[in-house]
């Protein structure tokens, strides 16, 4: 590519968007290895977009969507359970940030970050507390999360988790500015 690079745009995921975003989910899991299980065992879209999620946003490089990230509202359950514990919130008071990925073609341009940052304002915006899971196997994601911030308050092995792997870490991000270690 020569001249300049496209810059990111970060905008509202619309339904028009899912095709292109399964197409992007499936060609960088073979990089990522996110989703854990794959194939899946139900329909990508389904996968994308979920009944729990209460925004959602999409990546944008040039004309094409490289990215994505939601904000879904907390379930009972252990994830609850640890977050609520980690976070000193009832689960109403939390959100998660869910299904961040990006194209395995354009990482390490700030997509990721963009992305994170974004469903972290909103749930900051909405009076919430962040958290996540997240995969352990996937050190750079874990690594980015606790240089921002992000404080594992659990583990678990939630039903999708392949028997060998490490069991997810359960972060939650406090109030106030990042902390680097």
């Amino acid at each position: 590519m020569t001249g300049a690079v496209s810059e990111v745009v970060v905008r509202e995921r619309t339904g028009d968007d899912i095709p292109a975003l399964a197409g992007v989910l499936a060609a960088q899991q073979p990089h990522s290895g996110y989703p854990q299980n794959w194939p899946l065992p139900f329909p990508v879209e389904s996968f994308i977009a979920r009944a729990d999620e209460d925004a959602a946003w999409v990546a944008e490089l040039g004309d094409q969507v490289v990215g994505h990230v939601a904000v879904s509202r907390v379930e009972p359950g252990l994830e609850a359970d640890l977050w609520t514990a980690g976070a000193g919130r009832p689960r109403e008071e939390l959100a998660a940030v869910s299904v961040l990925f990006v194209d395995h073609t354009v990482v390490g341009r700030g997509i990721g970050t963009a992305l994170l940052a974004r469903a972290v304002g909103a749930i900051r915006a909405s009076g919430r507390t962040p958290v996540l899971d997240v995969v352990q196997e996937t050190t750079s994601a874990v690594e980015l999360y606790r240089r921002t911030g992000w404080q594992v308050v659990g583990e678990g092995r939630p039903w999708w988790l392949p028997d060998d792997h490490l069991p997810v870490l359960f972060m939650v991000l406090p109030e106030g500015p990042p902390t680097s270690e």
